[in-house]
C-alpha cells in the first residue's frame, strides 16, 4: 500500500499557517478542511474563514459573536458561518434593496411631493407627476430609507433627479454632489414613529457606520448610476441619501429647490439565511446564522452573481399608495410578469 505524507505536518505551524491563509475564497477554506484533522484544525483553531471575511469586508468588525447551531464548538460554529457568509456576501444574486422611506429632512407639499414617490420608478401617476420636493434653500436635504433586510452588501445607489415639465424651462432641480451613508437605529424604540406622515427629519436616530465619497450629480432628467468602490456591507439596514448644492431655482419664488424622481439601492439581500441583532445598552451586535435556510437560499437561488444589466428594467412597483387603476396599468406593461434571468453556479454546496 502507498504511503502518503501530508506535507503540512513536515513545516513549523507557523509556516502551515501562512500558506493555507494565502486562501482567498471561503469554498477553498472548506475543502483545506476536509483533507485532514491536521489541515481542519489549522483552518478553524485560527478563524481563517473568519480572518478572511473581516480583511475583505471591515464593516463586519462590529459583530461580537456568531449565533448558530448549538450542537457545534464555537469555533466550528464561527468557522460554518463566516465561510458561509462570504459566499453570501460574494455570490448571492444583485436585487433591488429599498424597502421603504423613513423620512426625509423637508417636504414641500405632502403628501403630494412626498419621499414614498421615489420608490415608484414612473414619471407620472395619474397624469401628476411622481416625484420628491424639499422646501425651498435649505441646503444639504437627507432622504432615508430602510433596506429589505438589516444586513445586506450594497455595490450601487442609483438616483433620478426630476424635470418640472409643467413648468417654463423645463427645469430640472438636481443637486451638485450626493453622499450616502449607511448604519442601524440607535435604538429600534424609537423607530416606531412615523416619520413620513409627520414630516419630521429621522437624521438624529441614526448611527452612520459608512459614509461614502461625494459624487458629482449631472444636471439630467435620467437615473444615474453611483457604483460604491467597494461593495459596502450595511449592518443595521438603513440607508441615508444625502443631496449637497443646489443648482436650479423656481422662478415663481426664487428659492432653490432639490426634487428626484427615483432611487435605487442595488446589492445582495443576506436574509433569511442571515440577520443580525443588536443587544441594547451595550450595543453587541450578534451574527445569526440559519444553516437549513442558507442550504435552501443556494439551492433555490443556484446563488450566482448577477450584473446590473441582468436585472428588470423596472423594479418591483410599491402599491401601497396607489389605486385600481394603477395597478391595472402595471398589470398592462407587465403581462407575462418580471423575470429574473440567473446565471448556474456549478459549485456544489457543500456547508
Amino acid at each position: 500500500m502507498e504511503t502518503r505524507i501530508d506535507f503540512l505536518e513536515w513545516l513549523e505551524p507557523d509556516m502551515a499557517f501562512k500558506i493555507l491563509s494565502c486562501l482567498d475564497d471561503s469554498a477553498d477554506l472548506v475543502r483545506a478542511s476536509a483533507v485532514s484533522r491536521y489541515w481542519q484544525k489549522i483552518v478553524v483553531s485560527n478563524g481563517l474563514s473568519k480572518q478572511l471575511c473581516m480583511s475583505t469586508f471591515p464593516q463586519l468588525a462590529c459583530i461580537t459573536h456568531v449565533v448558530g447551531p448549538s450542537h457545534e464548538n464555537s469555533s466550528e460554529r464561527d468557522h460554518r458561518a463566516y465561510a458561509s457568509l462570504f459566499r453570501a456576501l460574494t455570490s448571492f444574486p444583485l436585487t433591488y434593496c429599498i424597502a421603504d422611506p423613513v423620512s426625509a429632512s423637508s417636504t414641500d407639499n405632502y403628501p403630494q411631493e412626498s419621499i414614498m414617490n421615489t420608490l415608484d420608478p414612473r414619471d407620472t401617476i395619474r397624469s401628476r407627476g411622481s416625484y420628491w420636493s424639499s422646501k425651498g434653500s435649505n441646503d444639504p436635504e437627507t432622504l432615508i430609507y430602510s433596506l429589505t433586510a438589516n444586513i445586506c452588501v450594497i455595490t450601487e445607489i442609483n438616483l433620478h433627479p426630476f424635470q418640472a415639465l409643467f413648468q417654463f424651462d423645463f427645469p430640472i432641480y438636481s443637486s451638485r454632489f450626493v453622499r450616502f451613508r449607511m448604519g442601524h437605529p440607535k435604538s429600534c424604540n424609537e423607530l416606531n414613529y412615523d416619520f413620513v406622515d409627520a414630516q419630521e427629519c429621522a437624521d438624529g436616530k441614526f448611527i452612520w457606520t459608512y459614509t461614502s465619497q461625494m459624487f458629482p450629480v449631472i444636471q439630467q432628467n435620467r437615473l444615474q448610476r453611483f457604483k460604491l468602490p467597494e461593495p459596502v456591507i450595511c449592518i443595521g439596514g438603513y440607508l441615508q441619501v444625502e443631496l449637497l448644492g443646489r443648482v436650479q431655482k423656481q422662478a415663481s419664488d426664487d428659492k432653490y429647490y432639490f426634487c428626484v424622481a427615483h432611487v435605487q439601492a442595488i446589492g445582495r439581500q443576506l436574509s433569511p439565511a442571515f440577520s443580525v441583532e443588536f443587544s441594547e445598552p451595550s450595543n453587541n451586535v450578534s451574527l445569526k446564522y440559519d444553516v437549513e435556510k442558507f442550504g435552501l437560499t443556494v439551492s433555490n437561488r443556484q446563488n450566482a452573481s448577477l450584473s446590473t444589466g441582468l436585472l428588470p428594467v423596472q423594479p418591483p412597483r410599491q402599491l401601497a399608495w396607489g389605486n385600481l387603476q394603477d395597478f391595472m396599468q402595471i398589470v398592462e406593461a407587465h403581462d407575462d410578469g418580471v423575470e429574473y434571468d440567473v446565471w448556474v453556479d456549478e459549485l456544489d454546496p457543500i456547508l
